[in-house]
């Protein structure tokens, strides 16, 4: 297994290159739309999918490409990952995650941090959080258990549809909820409704983790294999 060092720096650029792209493509589509949400949603859905998938290729078999902390708690939890390396990864994302916001800003002449207005909150944004993260624990358990070199694919795939059939667009990752309270652009979260996202996000990912030892009783085994195998252990890695 590479470094930790080396594991959490792979997670920290993979998240910042995510929300560089979710952010910025937010900012792109809002000015090139002309006022038309559901084409600024598309062009800001068609990029975060197809961003997933090429991170979690390049990334995956250094750290796993988690790049979210609720598939991290969730893959502790089975044992894929050391528990006293989990804050690690955690802190990782997050910081990754607001460098890549704060990178988005730079890139479109924007104040660097300018923090949310838009509203999302009320029972219904809640439960999309649950459905959209529980939705992704399930592809990312069913797959790396069943077709472990279609995950990269299906978590895009999956991220791209749920952009739409979830009412809050499938934030489905604390790390990216925390850093897009930090942009008042076309992805943002007002900051108070961001608490709030990340308890649903963390619910579901822990459902959908119960649900797939029921499912497949031998998912601990494949744990180590979240998001995608990432080696044994290499001498000085």
């Amino acid at each position: 297994m590479k470094s930790l060092a080396k594991r959490a720096t792979a997670e920290a650029l993979g998240t910042a290159l995510l929300l560089a792209t979710v952010v910025g493509s937010g900012i792109m589509a809002q000015e090139l739309s002309g006022g038309n949400v559901a084409l600024a949603l598309l062009a800001n859905t068609l990029a975060t999918g197809s961003i997933l998938v090429a991170l979690i290729l390049t990334f995956g078999l250094i750290s796993g490409a988690h790049l979210n902390p609720a598939v991290t708690l969730a893959d502790a939890l089975e044992g894929g990952i050391a528990w006293r390396e989990t804050p690690v990864y955690i802190v990782a994302q997050c910081c990754g995650a607001i460098a890549g916001t704060l990178c988005a800003h730079a890139m479109f002449r924007l104040p660097v941090v300018s923090l949310s207005q838009h509203v999302r909150s009320g029972p219904a944004q809640i439960f999309s959080e649950f459905v959209a993260t529980f939705g992704l624990l399930c592809v990312i358990w069913g797959c790396s258990r069943l077709r472990s070199s279609t995950v990269a694919f299906a978590v895009g795939s999956y991220i791209t549809a749920a952009y739409w059939f979830t009412a809050s667009t499938s934030f489905a990752n604390p790390a990216v909820t925390i850093a897009r309270a930090l942009t008042d652009t076309f992805s943002g979260i007002r900051p108070l409704d961001v608490p709030g996202f990340v308890l649903a996000q963390l619910a579901g990912a822990l459902a959908a983790t119960f649900l797939f030892r029921w499912l497949a009783p031998n998912i601990q085994t494949q744990a180590k294999e979240v998001v995608i195998a990432h080696g044994s252990e290499i001498e000085g890695a």
